[in-house]
């Protein structure tokens, strides 16, 4: 994936740098960019979150967990540290998908009483490069960050800890020790443990300090009772459909349903690009997976289109898994390893939602559309970290799209979450 970033590009955002775009007045589809920083929320008075877990349960909104109950219990004493005034540690969620890691940390930041900022990894470290380059010529730039976050908030949360870029891997360990010098707490949530983290990435040793850093001021807690919260009956609202050959588009009807106006063709501004839509009207958006995932597009494109719609419809996906004989060791061969060199070893991997010492072993090969997966990946991730509805017309079934290769284990939490896109509660308040 292209993480390209322009010099002077919003250099002056805020702790969050969060984008409102607003209606062009010439009828052209308008440009994605103002920055409209938000402030921390404001602090609620102390209650303990268990109580009002327990209320949930009572009213039927949710099932009983004993993991999450133990890890309400460990939020629970955070914030009463925090509430105190005292020096704590903070608290590392991790586990597979669906066990409400997400939804813990919402409720916790809901009832925090002390100033909180809540971040999407990718959104973290978005901030941090841009704030890097801002502090550009200083003796330690990442103490001058660290300076900045802390004067703002008392706690920090990170919702999806996935580190696959050598420079993230890079600032990472510097910040950290400088976030937890200032006593600042960090609470986050992974599907793996820190020292997973990066595991077979590029020159990880210069993540380790990053990975002793968590490990040090931080109490690691395995969130798996052993059920898929997101998979729990709903009223089922379709936004996944299989298109066969020949069949129309089912995605016209959505378009003008979901903006009550026929779909014509637009073109919109998009990190310096320009994007062609199906369909735009107001704030929902029709694009093909071509222009979106096949584009050189990032992360940080997906956070100023979720910005700016409330709806996306993704039309023309296609079988994201390779075919027969695809693979890198052509032109799209991995950027860490020439091509037709070994592929890498593992040596106990993430195979699924738990570590198998499996032994040596070489990892699937990286596919020639693993690009756009990854693409699809960071979209699907934005638009249900900011609960947009994603409407999709895909060639193959949902549990097809990816069944096997080197980003697998990244696709599966791809798919639950796809999976809860299906019900009609998507799109709402993540608190019932």
């Amino acid at each position: 994936m292209d993480d390209r970033f322009e010099e002077g590009d919003g250099i002056d955002e805020g702790i969050d740098g969060r984008q409102d775009s607003h209606p062009a007045s010439n009828g052209k589809a308008p440009p994605l960019g103002s920055h409209v920083p938000d402030q921390p929320p404001v602090p609620t008075p102390f209650q303990p979150l268990s109580l009002r877990y327990q209320a949930l349960l009572a009213g039927g909104h949710l099932v009983a967990d004993a993991a999450q109950a133990r890890a309400l219990e460990a939020l629970d004493s955070l914030q009463r540290e925090i509430a105190g005034g005292g020096a704590s540690r903070g608290l590392y969620l991790w586990g597979p998908v669906g066990r409400g890691k997400t939804w813990l940390m919402d409720l916790f930041v809901e009832y925090c009483p002390v100033p909180v900022r809540r971040w999407h990894f990718h959104h973290f470290m978005r901030w941090v490069h841009r704030r890097q380059f801002y502090w550009r010529g200083q003796p330690d730039p990442l103490a001058r960050l660290a300076e900045e976050l802390s004067a703002e908030v008392a706690v920090l949360c990170l919702d999806e800890v996935f580190v696959e870029d050598i420079a993230d891997a890079m600032l990472l360990g510097g910040l950290m020790q400088r976030l937890f010098a200032r006593r600042l707490t960090l609470v986050a949530t992974s599907n793996q443990p820190p020292a997973e983290l990066y595991r077979d990435g590029f020159n990880r040793e210069r993540f380790l300090p990053a990975i002793a850093a968590m490990q040090a001021h931080l109490q690691v807690l395995e969130l798996d009772g052993g059920q898929d919260h997101r998979r729990h009956p709903g009223d089922v609202y379709q936004r996944y459909f299989v298109r066969g050959a020949g069949e129309p588009s089912i995605l016209w009807e959505q378009f003008a349903q979901l903006s009550s106006r026929a779909a014509t063709p637009k073109t919109l501004e998009l990190g310096g690009r320009k994007l062609e839509a199906r369909g735009l009207e107001g704030r929902v958006l029709w694009c093909d997976f071509a222009a979106l995932c096949e584009a050189p597009l990032a992360a940080l494109d997906f956070i100023a289109l979720c910005d700016r719609f409330d709806t996306l419809l993704l039309g023309e996906v296609p079988c994201l898994a390779s075919r027969p004989g695809e693979d890198d060791s052509g032109a799209g061969a991995a950027p860490d390893r020439q091509p037709g060199a070994p592929r890498p070893i593992a040596r106990g991997t993430e195979d699924a939602s738990e570590r198998v010492v499996a032994g040596d072993r070489v990892l699937p090969p990286l596919g020639a559309r693993d690009d756009s997966v990854r693409r699809f990946i960071a979209l699907v991730d934005e638009c249900y970290d900011r609960r947009v509805p994603l409407v999709i017309e895909a060639a193959v079934a949902m549990d097809e799209l990816y069944p096997d290769g080197y980003l697998a284990f990244a696709f599966r939490r791809t798919l639950s979450r796809l999976g809860e896109m299906q019900l009609a509660r998507f799109g709402q308040r993540r608190l019932p």
